[in-house]
């Protein structure tokens, strides 16, 4: 037979208000907290979560909502943040939005319907019009890797311009002029400031700006490899390109070996994230990597703060963490280094 409350009453000698209000998320002395999880252990009581839910209007669940499943940027991260969570002992329900904005507007609805505690999301939308609702009934939204121009939120970012800056800065030293960026879809944050990045790092060079050296792209590896065929294509005269996050660095390197393209002999190259990738090239790319791990960290540890309470939620957070970079053999010195 199941153990109940009582049992547990009459293991801890304590009483029932106690152990209910225990049960029901209120606060209790630690000695008692301790007597009664003992108990529970030893008694192999279940916590009837979803009562408890109701009772207490927490569901001790968080939603994460991300573009593409099988994006390894999103897994590393996700990953830790889920290991992170539940430790602290909260589950998490995760929805694919496959990059469609209406996609994501369903899953933070449906999300919201089952009274998620808080919103982790990657977001694919440009506007934050859509968690209006989830937000007004107070309660945290975190966004990874994104900022909204419309809507304050906490968020977890990288230093998007910097990273870009400075991989372009890598190819003028080689003696590149001629630089193309396969960059993200217009009006998404990681894209403007990874554009922003390459342009202020041609114009610091003193390098005049070659409209037709910039593609815009969907973070798709289709979107990597249309973005290098239509450089190439248009800009015979081009001697690098940077391609601005994992998706684009796979399929830019796809259609290059299409093409014929060989790198770094024709065409020099600096990709975005996955170290094994870039491993398994031949050559070996050079890269800008983002420190997922202590990205997942961050939002997890963010969520917990405004979850419990440590954290207004009205204190918004922001928080911008540097990349790294892995020299690979992708980069070609033309003879006219600089620096």
């Amino acid at each position: 037979m199941a153990a109940t409350i009582k049992d547990i009453a009459k293991e801890t000698g304590l009483g029932l208000a106690t152990i209910s209000s225990y049960l029901n998320g209120g606060n209790v002395r630690e000695k008692n907290r301790l007597k009664i999880e003992a108990a529970i252990e030893k008694l192999h009581f279940e916590v009837n979560e979803v009562a408890r839910g109701l009772k207490t209007n927490k569901t001790k669940m968080a939603g994460i909502i991300i573009p593409e499943l099988n994006n390894i940027f999103c897994a590393e991260i996700i990953t830790e943040v889920e290991d992170i969570l539940r430790a602290h002992g909260y589950a998490t329900m995760i929805c694919d939005c496959r990059t469609d904005a209406r996609r994501e507007e369903e899953a933070v609805d449906f999300l919201n319907k089952r009274r998620v505690d808080g919103l982790i999301l990657m977001p694919s939308s440009h506007s934050g019009r859509f968690l209006r609702p989830f937000m007004s009934k107070k309660k945290p939204v975190i966004l990874l890797d994104r900022k909204f121009q419309d809507l304050e939120c906490d968020s977890v970012l990288v230093d998007n311009s910097g990273a870009a800056k400075r991989a372009v800065q890598r190819m003028i030293r080689a003696g590149h002029e001629n630089i193309g960026i396969i960059a993200g879809p217009e009006g998404m944050f990681t894209a403007e400031e990874r554009l922003a990045g390459y342009r202020e790092a041609l114009k610091e060079a003193g390098i005049k700006q070659q409209e037709s050296l910039v593609i815009r792209k969907s973070y798709t590896i289709a979107g990597g490899a249309a973005g290098m065929r239509d450089l190439t294509e248009r800009n015979p005269h081009m001697t690098a390109v940077l391609a601005s996050n994992y998706e684009l660095t796979m399929g830019a390197v796809i259609e290059a070996n299409e093409l014929g393209i060989r790198i770094p002999d024709q065409l020099s190259f600096i990709g975005f994230d996955n170290v094994e990738f870039a491993k398994a090239c031949v050559p070996e790319l050079s890269i800008v990597t983002q420190p997922t791990k202590e990205i997942g960290r961050q939002v997890a540890e963010t969520m917990l703060q405004k979850l419990e309470g440590t954290v207004p939620l009205e204190e918004h957070v922001s928080i911008k963490l540097e990349t790294g970079f892995v020299e690979g053999r992708t980069v070609r010195n033309t003879g006219n280094q600089k620096g």
